[in-house]
């Protein structure tokens, strides 16, 4: 028997009030496959930082422009993909905000704290699409 399997493909506005729209959808897919809270706030932070970054550095916040969000569960792993329609970046030049030079720097901290929650995080491309994975702690929940 395959495990049941939930997926979504969402084009949301370059507007920072479907950020929230989007993580209440991914948390109900997030219990319906029983992952544990620990996991759902790891999801929902990590979500709210690459879509914020998407609507606000991707797109600049320009109301003509969309954000994609493609995300499944199935089994014990969450998998998700969000693309801007900005000329992306390159991670690789974002100061580590650990750095005693970059502590009182804004830039940088969304990245880390993504990094820190998912199991994986990948920037595709030029720089306008990340692909996260965060397989679920106790897969006997």
């Amino acid at each position: 028997m395959t495990d049941p399997r939930t997926a979504a493909d969402l084009t949301v506005p370059s507007d920072l009030a479907e950020v929230r729209r989007v993580q209440d959808d991914i948390e109900s897919a997030l219990q319906a496959h029983r992952f544990g809270e620990t996991d759902q706030f790891a999801v929902k932070l990590a979500v709210e930082e690459a879509l914020v970054n998407a609507i606000k550095h991707g797109n600049q916040m320009d109301p003509a422009k969309c954000v994609r969000v493609w995300y499944c569960v199935v089994g014990d792993r969450f998998e998700i993909r969000i693309t801007d329609e900005g000329p992306g970046f390159n991670p690789a030049d974002l100061p580590d905000p650990t750095d005693d030079w970059n502590l009182e720097k804004p830039c940088g901290r969304g990245v880390l704290l993504i990094k820190s929650f998912m199991t994986s995080v990948d920037f595709v491309g030029r720089g306008n699409e990340i692909l996260m994975s965060k397989v679920k702690s106790d897969p006997t929940e």
